[in-house]
């Protein structure tokens, strides 16, 4: 338990992150490995320490935004991988959690909406950066969550052109189930989990997958991810369960992962695993049309660019977390204005974004501190911050995350 001391401590180094951002704090990274991946090497960690953690523990696939929320990676997991760093000076020498700065100073930081619904910061973003696609899984529902103690996990996708040089090995997601598939055929599936390739993909569809667009992902939705390099808004959870044995290329899923998150009194129970799906959104048969989502402009698209920017909703589709990407011309400038606290990331260029340099790395050392990362309180947001684009030929292109947005008309 940390002393008062300490707290004070925290405290004040919150406050003075508040006060010299002017409600903007800047975040340093937050990396995350997974052992069950393989990194995709797009998401600008230098190419020696992408093992930095150890053999053990997996090669670095993500890079969490926004985060209070702790990585579930089993018991070899420090206290801190997945949260975010508020720093309080420009070496990183003091610094303060993210989730720390909400509880010190709650609607000050997020809001009194959020506070009083959440008493946290609900959501976080991240960037998924595999190689190869992701088992076929699901993120439980809240009424399933709630059976371990956790939450519900909404989520949603955008592969930004940026980060996708390279498409990796499968650049096509599985969704759902195949409309008419009965849950006898799904069940059938898992039972035949140990015994090699359960072929739960012969019931599923697969997506090509499109640079610059995304999908929504409701709890209760089977999912494959494929291996484009995705920015991924989503609520504040780490729940999930591997339902596909073995992957292209035969790499193979261990068993513990399908009972992930399962009470222990229904491990073994299939007909429970069935039961974590939403089964009318799997089979949907207008799954397409009613979870992909386009870029839209958040306002008027000529008068924004007269104005020499595009700000376009890019995940929309979600009440608890949505996301934004601004673009500010080259040699521009623009004053933005939001209802609600967001993070952001920094995708290409360089500028000014209200006190703060902002620059986009190239290459990243584990360990060291960026300028492309900051977390924006609501009082701030509303305010307005002049965001400058320093750069006479490049644009530059940021992706805003948020949890509930007033602004945001489903």
């Amino acid at each position: 338990m940390e002393s008062k001391v300490g707290t004070m401590e925290r405290r004040l180094s919150g406050e003075k992150a508040l006060e010299q951002g002017q409600g903007v704090v800047r975040l340093a990274p937050a990396w995350v490995p997974r052992s069950f991946c393989r990194p995709g090497r797009r998401i600008k960690l230098h190419p020696d320490d992408y093992y930095a953690l150890g053999l053990e523990r997996g090669g670095i696939d993500e890079r969490w935004f926004a985060s209070t929320t702790k990585a579930e990676n089993g018991p070899a997991t420090p206290h801190d991988e997945g949260l975010s760093y508020v720093l309080a000076d420009e070496a990183g020498t003091e610094k303060v959690l993210l989730r720390d700065l909400v509880e010190d100073f709650k609607a000050e930081v997020i809001g009194e909406s959020l506070w009083k619904k959440y008493a946290r910061w609900p959501m976080f973003s991240k960037f998924f950066d595999n190689l190869g696609p992701l088992p076929h899984h699901i993120h439980h529902r809240a009424q399933h969550a709630k059976n371990v103690g956790l939450e519900g996990k909404p989520e949603m996708y955008f592969f930004p052109s940026q980060v996708n040089a390279y498409p990796g090995e499968f650049a096509f997601t599985f969704f759902g189930l195949n409309p008419g598939t009965t849950r006898e055929e799904l069940r059938q599936v898992l039972v035949n989990f140990t015994k090699g390739d359960n072929k739960l993909l012969n019931i599923s569809r697969a997506y090509r997958l499109t640079l610059d667009t995304g999908w929504d992902v409701p709890p209760g939705v089977l999912h494959a991810p494929g291996s484009l390099c995705t920015y991924e808004p989503q609520f504040a959870s780490d729940v999930y369960a591997m339902f596909q044995s073995v992957l292209l290329h035969d790499h193979a899923v261990p068993p513990s992962l399908l009972w992930k998150n399962c009470p222990e009194n229904r491990v073994g129970d299939f007909d429970y695993l069935v039961e974590l799906l939403d089964w009318e959104l799997n089979v949907d048969p207008l799954f397409e049309r009613n979870r992909f989502m386009a870029p839209k402009p958040t306002g008027d698209a000529g008068e924004m660019g007269r104005a020499g920017y595009l700000q376009e909703w890019i995940c929309y589709k979600c009440a608890e977390a949505s996301a934004q990407r601004l673009t500010v011309m080259p040699g521009k400038s623009v004053t933005i204005r939001d209802a609600a606290a967001y993070g952001f990331i920094l995708l290409e260029g360089h500028g000014q974004f209200g006190v703060w340099d902002i620059e986009t790395p190239t290459l990243i050392r584990y360990g060291q501190l960026t300028n492309d990362e900051f977390f924006v309180t609501e009082a701030a947001a509303r305010k307005g911050i002049k965001v400058v684009n320093r750069s006479k030929t490049q644009s530059l292109v940021m992706l805003k995350h948020f949890a509930e947005n007033p602004d945001l008309i489903l």
